[in-house]
């Protein structure tokens, strides 16, 4: 990938995925999602890519599509149309790892795969991540950009520019331990989904999202979502926007200043607004789903080809708890204030 390039990335997603595009001087292409997934929508994809290669004369550089909140995207489905056109594929499966789609771990249908250790994943690190590939030669030469690009001599040859991106030992020692609670870490968040499901089954106007009911979807349940419907009325709902934010919501880094307004031109609805308050007096952590990259400030001058269906679930959609620290207790706890903080 070089300047000038573009990289078509699914623009429901966290600006991780977007990102090392731009810092590498190419332009991502954002493309919509589906609803039942609300991941990348193969059928949208392909449009664009005919549409970009109308336009500029020459394909996509890569396609990233993303397992949001661990929901495996239509692997199939894109590998067709990405072979079609011979573009390679970069699976950001950093929420998914874990994640089946017909069988297949996510990460492993591409040329390449990237998984997240972060401290909120799976698993984690501490930090960092991984990236996958079946190619030996590639993985040689992967390893020889995280590592400064030395050659082998006793003394510093660089013939290429590389990086510093090796995990620590300390860190992959933390992530070999951790893989030994993997699939506890995976039943669990199952668990927790299915409790979510049940509980919140017979509330009006808040429906939880879950993965087709077709037997060609296994997902980690990384992160819980539910909708909201705009009709469904909230404690505080008036209130809702009328004071800036000063800090990170849920602790998250970086947020030094405070916002110039309480309002953006793409926010969730004053009832989505009002629960996460509500959640977060009652000390639950709760959060809005990703805001759609291409609603974002940042990438207004990018390429989008929408369908409205990502800034239509960013208006109803919010997070809830679902790590392994997420008791049972928890779980009737989060879905009782919830439902206290519905009128009618």
């Amino acid at each position: 990938m070089k300047p000038g390039d573009e990289v078509i990335v699914q623009s429901f997603t966290f600006c991780a995925s977007t990102h090392p595009v731009t810092y590498l001087g190419a332009t991502p292409v954002l493309v919509d999602s589906e609803p039942d997934t609300w991941n990348i929508d193969p059928e949208l994809l392909e449009e664009a890519i005919k549409d970009r290669i109308a336009k500029t004369g020459k394909k996509p550089a890569a396609i990233v599509p993303v397992a949001l909140y661990g929901m495996p995207y239509k692997a199939d489905r894109i590998m067709e149309i990405a072979n079609k056109y011979g573009i390679p594929v970069v699976e950001d499966a950093a929420e998914g790892f874990g994640s089946r789609y017909k069988g297949q771990v996510l990460g492993t249908f591409g040329k390449y795969g990237v998984l997240s250790f972060n401290g909120n994943k799976m698993i984690t690190t501490s930090g960092g991540g991984a990236l996958i590939t079946a190619n030996d030669d590639e993985w040689r030469e992967i390893m020889m950009y995280a590592t400064q690009y030395r050659e082998s001599y006793p003394y510093y040859q660089h013939e290429k520019i590389g990086y510093n991106y090796r995990m620590s030992n300390i860190c992959a020692g933390i992530g070999r331990g951790q893989m030994t609670v993997v699939n506890d870490h995976l039943t669990h968040h199952k668990h927790v989904q299915k409790m979510y499901e049940e509980l919140l089954a017979d509330v009006p106007g808040v429906h939880v999202h879950s993965q087709p009911n077709n037997g060609d979807y296994d997902s980690n349940y990384w992160l819980c979502t539910i909708t909201i419907d705009e009709n469904v009325k909230v404690k505080g709902q008036e209130d809702a926007y009328k004071t800036i934010v000063t800090g990170a919501v849920g602790g998250a880094a970086g947020v030094i200043h405070a916002a110039a307004s309480a309002h953006t031109d793409c926010e969730p609805n004053a009832n989505v607004e009002a629960m996460r308050v509500a959640l977060d007096q009652a000390q639950i952590e709760a959060r809005p789903v990703w805001k759609p990259m291409h609603k974002q400030p940042c990438y207004k001058d990018a390429p989008a080809y929408v369908n409205g269906v990502s800034e239509a679930i960013f208006k109803v959609g919010m997070c809830l708890p679902a790590g392994p620290y997420v008791t049972d207790d928890d779980v009737w706890y989060i879905v009782d204030t919830i439902k206290a903080n519905i009128v009618g």
